[in-house]
């Protein structure tokens, strides 16, 4: 009779091992929301530098305007300087941003790995309680088939 528990061992591995690739499905989805917030984070903090840039050049303006200064030599290499600084910072902001979603993705990529994985295992260990129980029904079905043949020799 092990047969019965050796099924229901099946039944319970194959179910862990659904709930367990669930549960791996969803890292994978809260992993690809973070890389999703990481855009969108940076696509705020680039628009805040932005803001940022174009107050500085407007004091940058005023502040030549008001020394005197004619919006020539100096002052322009000044704002040009500026122009290249903050177009560098906002590729540095991007290229962090980007790296930091890939790593995200691989990140889900790799939960996805893990579930298929347990799924595969699960369903590796539930053939295996399929197969014992079977080996459990051969034996009984051959210990019966023994006992009938015994008897009918007897008789």
């Amino acid at each position: 009779m092990s047969f019965v528990f050796d099924i229901a061992a099946g039944q319970q591995a194959s179910a862990l091992g659904k709930y367990n690739q669930a549960v791996m499905n969803r890292n994978a989805k809260v992993k690809e929301q973070e890389a999703q917030a990481i855009k969108q984070q940076t696509e705020f903090d680039i628009a805040k530098f932005d803001k940022s840039y174009q107050q500085l050049v407007g004091q940058t303006k005023v502040a030549s305007a008001v020394s005197g200064a004619e919006r020539s030599g100096s002052v322009l290499n000044v704002l040009r300087y500026n122009a290249e600084q903050a177009e560098t910072e906002k590729d540095v902001l991007t290229y962090n941003s980007q790296v930091a979603q890939s790593q995200k993705m691989e990140e889900a990529n790799f939960a996805r790995i893990q579930g298929n994985i347990a799924r595969q295992q699960a369903r590796i260990a539930e053939l295996g309680y399929y197969a014992k129980a079977g080996e459990s029904l051969l034996r009984i079905g051959t210990a019966g088939w023994r006992y009938l043949r015994l008897h009918q020799e007897l008789d």
